[in-house]
């Protein structure tokens, strides 16, 4: 890829600038030094090999898949997130892997907690199940769907209900589906799995070691705050997570306020050993600024 030369170039202004690390805070120090490291290029930055790495194909969609698998290749990491079916041919002819497939759900609004809409997605979900399985792949997303005036014990039951009815299948074929968790704050107003209690009674209720939460930390952090503890007390039911920062959803870097560094210590503690994709939107200018930005957030969360 012609461009990746000049890419590399523009890490040292994008992931470094001209702020030292005299007299930040420990952790902005240790989040900014982080930076530096991706600062060397692209093809140098090596993994520690604590924290299994991937990045959400929707929020660097400016580029074409093919292109995006070469510039996960040149920062040093072998995964994406969000990719269905059409489109594995792809990652395999470079080597990555689908950290998270989709293409099975109907939508983020209408989802698990609607009776109604169980036939249709216990036929999409077991069709993809197999599909997932015969890829080499592992984690299938899910979605909870709106509330739309329903309480959360109703919720709940529909869940469950429908959910059971493509467990067993999972299991048979080693798939883990997992429903994400998000705010109902500010970005999915009315999303029924907007808070780790509720996705985690869902997990008991549905009884299955194939049946897990997507723990999105910006997301939980925006609607509840408290995600060290949370990921001490409750790994357990989490099978992947992603990132961005808070406010605002974009980089991760030391102009946020969640301590990444910290979080990923957390999560390697437990034991961890899935995918955190980063799922920040880049706000830097130049596509080439972007990118950096995803060689910086790696680093970053490379503890």
């Amino acid at each position: 890829m012609s461009q990746l030369i000049s890419r590399r170039g523009i890490l040292r202004n994008a992931a470094v600038g001209s702020l030292g690390l005299a007299g930040l805070p420990l952790w902005m120090a240790a989040t900014r030094a982080a930076a530096q490291s991706a600062e060397r290029s692209f093809s140098t930055l090596q993994s520690k090999g604590n924290i299994r790495h991937s990045v959400a194909q929707w929020t660097y969609d400016f580029l074409p898949l093919e292109e995006l698998c070469l510039v996960v290749k040149e920062i040093g990491f072998s995964a994406i997130d969000l990719i269905g079916p059409a489109q594995w041919d792809i990652l395999k002819r470079h080597g990555i892997d689908c950290s998270m497939c989709n293409g099975a759900e109907i939508s983020l609004t209408e989802g698990w907690n609607r009776k109604d809409l169980h036939a249709t997605l216990i036929q999409n979900y077991s069709e993809h199940i197999e599909l997932v399985a015969q890829a080499g792949y592992k984690n299938l997303i899910c979605f909870s769907g709106n509330r739309d005036g329903m309480d959360d014990e109703t919720g709940l039951q529909s869940c469950v209900e429908g959910l059971q009815q493509i467990m067993s299948l999972a299991e048979r074929r080693g798939v883990i589906v997992q429903m994400e968790l998000f705010n109902s704050k500010i970005d999915h107003p009315d999303y029924m799995c907007d808070s780790s209690a509720w996705g985690i009674e869902l997990c008991k209720r549905v009884g299955s070691p194939n049946f897990k939460l997507l723990y999105d930390i910006y997301h939980m952090q925006v609607q509840e705050g408290d995600v060290i503890r949370t990921i001490q007390d409750h790994h357990q039911w989490f099978g992947h997570y992603h990132t961005a920062g808070v406010p605002g959803r974009n980089e991760i870097d030391d102009t946020q306020e969640l301590n990444y560094p910290a979080i990923m210590r957390a999560v390697y503690a437990t034991g961890f050993e899935g995918y955190v994709a980063q799922e920040f939107l880049p706000k830097r200018a130049t596509d080439a600024e972007k990118i950096a930005s995803l060689a910086q957030a790696i680093a970053i969360c490379d503890i």
